[in-house]
């Protein structure tokens, strides 16, 4: 019996790397698309990155965490272990999320092969670049959001595998814990999404590609900081800025205590870097600049921009640049790479300066005197908005495509959908303080709103969120936006507030079109920039002024508009656009639930318990279809010598 399947096995495996090879050929998923896995342990450490002691949020005992290095299309797999005490979220800022119809295709061909050797292998390969799950559509995937709408929290001691394409995408973002203003005390890191090498740049290829990670920092505990919020109280400032997780170089023996460890970035003269620099604050905006050093603006969030140099560069809370720094300066000394506080009274925010050091390879010595100067505007509101509005699309230039990013042609597009989301500075609801979005506070439900729809649970939502600020008293709720299916919304950001906000959008970039400073009215449009606006996923907002962008709703799901300042977000300014395709009653246009979901709220007994275990690995692995391929061909062809 084992002989006569072992020869059955040998006979169909000839057949089977035919079939290999032939879906190689037709499958481009055989032909390319590469895995990236990476297996995280997401847990505390004690730092003291302001030279106090406290908890941090590290991934796999890195903080920041390590940066997501892949190239468009590829297909990411990220096995998250919620080391914490609290339930646990990640997000991943506007990475589109999806894998090919195609790859289905590949699994179905692949499982035309049978027997014993070849049908195993064949298989085996099929889990690895097809993914684990049957019934995979198109890209539209918010299952894998990491936010309270569409996911319920992987509780203490649980893992989670979240998997994802970077579809059509290049360019600078970021990850983060999305819950209970954990991001305050870290659990960030970079993404860096490579141009395939099909697709050109728009720019020589630099000499090295740095990340940067500059934010507000307080030494309590996010808990602490929860804390205040639930209690009615303010934040207050930030006890300083961290570059990369650590404190200020100490430019003044008295701002700055000795012991702190600082961010020293290397570099050698002549060559051109790449920096990304990421804002993972709290609530406060930075300006950014590196002494005697120019910063040519390249790209931001996935879209390349006109290129122009900037001595120095505001950075809003959640966004995300990349610029070219060539070092061209005498290396007398070393310079100062600062980041410091916006809009505020800088003679009370003294200490509240993030200050990294830029050393040449032949520096002479150490940084010393006085920082290079912010930005001389404390009465003047306009320069930080002028500088938003010269900001806009590369329009010649390609991205993840190689048709240029103008094409969209925006300006053209009749809008469907209008809505004015308007914020007033906190107010009392039912005795807590709050935040609004046109007089409603968002209100999480227990049970995901994605969920809900899925298993058909009524009550969990209501699809009536106001298209204009209503005049009636403010009021908690789970209120939705009852988004078109390929229509295309006009948003209008009305900041009534008195500090900057910054507001993002999951799973969609959008083209910001216009701000200014007072109300918006039915004239502004006549402001709009219809041709080059930038598009991105997270825009700021000025206090007192509005910002009005425009989004193609192309892809289905529930998706997350919220304000990226920790402490107005977590008491309630965010609201979920729900985009569903009214024709597909097999759901066709979006992805399955995948089947690892977890269940809470009114799901909650369908959940099974799980095992707390640990990691595989701290590190993660790229691997390739073609090296597969190769790898199974040689197994195959071995068996075939073996059992002839």
């Amino acid at each position: 019996m084992v002989g006569s399947c072992l020869v059955r096995s040998t006979a169909v495996s000839r057949v089977a790397v035919v079939l290999l090879w032939a879906t190689a050929m037709v499958c481009p998923c055989f032909a390319g698309d590469p895995f990236a896995y990476f297996d995280w342990d997401v847990s505390y450490v004690t730092a003291s990155p302001l030279g106090v002691p406290q908890r941090v949020i590290t991934i796999s005992k890195q903080f920041p965490g390590p940066v997501m290095n892949v190239t468009t299309n590829w297909n990411v797999v990220v096995n998250v272990l919620n080391s914490l005490d609290e339930p646990l979220l990640l997000t991943w800022v506007n990475i589109s999320l999806g894998i090919d119809l195609v790859m289905l295709i590949c699994c179905f061909l692949s499982r035309l092969a049978e027997g014993l050797v070849g049908w195993m292998l064949i298989y085996f390969r099929c889990l690895i670049c097809c993914g684990t799950r049957d019934g995979i559509q198109h890209r539209k995937n918010c299952w894998q959001d990491g936010v309270l709408g569409t996911n319920c929290p992987i509780p203490p001691g649980w893992n989670w595998t979240y998997q994802f394409q970077v579809k059509d995408q290049i360019g600078s973002f970021f990850y983060f814990p999305s819950l209970n203003l954990q991001r305050a005390v870290g659990g960030y890191g970079g993404i860096t999404v490579n141009n395939r090498a099909v697709i050109a740049v728009p720019f020589g290829n630099p000499d090295g590609d740095i990340t940067m990670f500059i934010g507000d920092w307080y030494i309590r505990n996010h808990t602490d900081l929860r804390k205040a919020l639930d209690e009615g109280k303010g934040l207050g400032m930030p006890d300083g800025v961290l570059i990369n997780g650590k404190g200020p170089y100490r430019y003044n023996d008295t701002l700055v205590p000795d012991g702190i460890e600082y961010e020293t970035i290397n570099v050698e003269p002549g060559k051109t870097y790449r920096f990304r620099v990421h804002n993972v604050g709290i609530s406060t905006s930075l300006n950014f600049r590196i002494q005697n050093h120019n910063m040519l603006l390249v790209e931001t969030e996935g879209s390349y921009t006109v290129q122009q140099n900037f001595s120095n560069l505001d950075i809003h809370v959640g966004q995300s640049y990349s610029m070219l720094v060539t070092m061209d300066q005498n290396a007398s000394s070393d310079y100062y790479i600062v980041a410091s506080a916006r809009f505020v009274n800088e003679s009370l925010w003294t200490r509240v300066i993030g200050v990294g050091i830029l050393h040449y390879s032949n520096s002479k010595g150490k940084a010393s005197g006085p920082l290079p100067d912010p930005p001389n505007d404390f009465f003047d509101k306009t320069f930080s908005m002028n500088q938003a509005r010269s900001i806009r699309t590369n329009v010649s230039a390609g991205a993840a495509r190689p048709n240029p990013q103008g094409s969209f042609r925006y300006g053209s597009i009749d809008v469907t959908q209008v809505y004015v989301l308007r914020n007033e500075p906190p107010v009392v609801i039912d005795g807590k303080r709050r935040t609004t979005l046109n007089g409603i506070s968002f209100s999480p439900p227990s049970t995901p709103l994605r969920l809900a729809d899925e298993f058909d649970r009524q009550g969990v939502y209501t699809l009536d969120f106001p298209t204009r600020p209503l005049d009636r008293p403010p009021r908690l709720g789970t209120s939705v936006i009852n988004g078109t299916y390929k229509g295309f919304m006009e948003i209008i950001f009305q900041n009534n507030d008195t500090t900057v906000q910054t507001y993002h959008m999951d799973g969609y970039a959008f083209f910001v079109v216009g701000m200014d400073y007072g109300e918006w009215t039915e004239n502004s449009r006549g402001t709009y920039n219809k041709w080059d606006g930038v598009s991105r996923c997270t825009t700021q907002v000025f206090p007192g002024a509005w910002t009005a962008v425009l989004v193609s709703l192309d892809s289905v799901g529930f998706w997350n508009v919220r304000v990226e300042n920790l402490d107005t977000w977590y008491l309630g300014q965010e609201v979920y656009v729900r985009v569903i395709n009214p024709e597909d009653s097999s759901n066709k246009t979006e992805m399955d639930m995948p089947n690892n979901a977890l269940y809470c709220g009114l799901l909650k007994d369908r959940q099974k318990n799980q095992t707390p275990h640990g990691s595989l690995s701290s590190s993660s692995s790229i691997v390739s279809c073609v090296g597969l391929i190769f790898l199974e061909s040689i197994m195959l062809l071995a068996s075939a010598i073996i059992f002839p």
